[in-house]
């Protein structure tokens, strides 16, 4: 397949990359700063770009067959003014799969049925910035046409890749606690072929 990764330099974004190669699939990055992509593959394209700018994301989605997005939150609101763009022209590609890596607090809350994990004393985290940025991206992506699925991990060490972990459409595993990024960039990846989770989140821990 012609992969698009997103979020490329990220730690879980290299590792979806490191996978791609690994499975002969022909993956194309678009990243500000070429040089942080530290892998020569005949496979691999790099294209010097922004998430944030509409030319460069309509130009490499050209060719495309699927589009994974591990773009982090990062204190700023790429991720929520990115999304449009790139929901736009994969819909004007004819691009019908998207996955994108969002965190735990956007999962159902087990606790309050009707509300995120965020936004109910079932998160732990102090700020919930991050969660509201990946909050926009779900309700983006859920009124688009797309096939979407967002892997859910809840805290991400870099740990190592066990290939054993439980996932559960929509909520965290119950007493799940973490997820290295091996094994979250795994599960991520593997959705290329996957489609039990078309338009749905996916929880995902140990």
């Amino acid at each position: 397949m012609n992969i698009l990764v997103l979020g490329a330099t990220g730690r879980v974004g290299s590792q979806i990359v490191t996978y791609a190669l690994h499975d002969r699939h022909h993956v194309t990055v678009l990243v500000r700063t070429p040089e942080r992509i530290q892998i020569n593959n005949e496979n691999l394209t790099i294209i010097q770009g922004n998430v944030l700018n509409k030319d460069d994301i309509v130009d490499v989605m050209h060719g495309i067959d699927v589009v994974i997005s591990a773009l982090n939150t990062d204190g700023t609101t790429t991720l929520s003014e990115s999304m449009p763009l790139i929901i736009e022209a994969m819909e004007n590609e004819g691009i019908k799969r998207i996955i994108t890596v969002g965190t735990a607090g956007i999962l159902q809350s087990r606790t309050t049925p009707n509300s995120l994990r965020y936004q109910s004393s079932e998160s732990k985290q102090k700020s919930t910035r991050a969660a509201k940025e990946h909050h926009k991206v779900y309700d983006m992506l859920k009124q688009s046409t797309l096939e979407w699925t967002i892997v859910c991990p809840t805290y991400l060490p870099d740990g190592e890749r066990v290939g054993k972990y439980r996932i559960d459409p929509n909520f965290l595993p119950e007493g799940g606690a973490e997820i290295s990024v091996p094994d979250t960039a795994e599960f991520t990846f593997k959705q290329i072929k996957a489609t039990d989770y078309i338009k749905s989140r996916v929880g995902i821990a140990y």
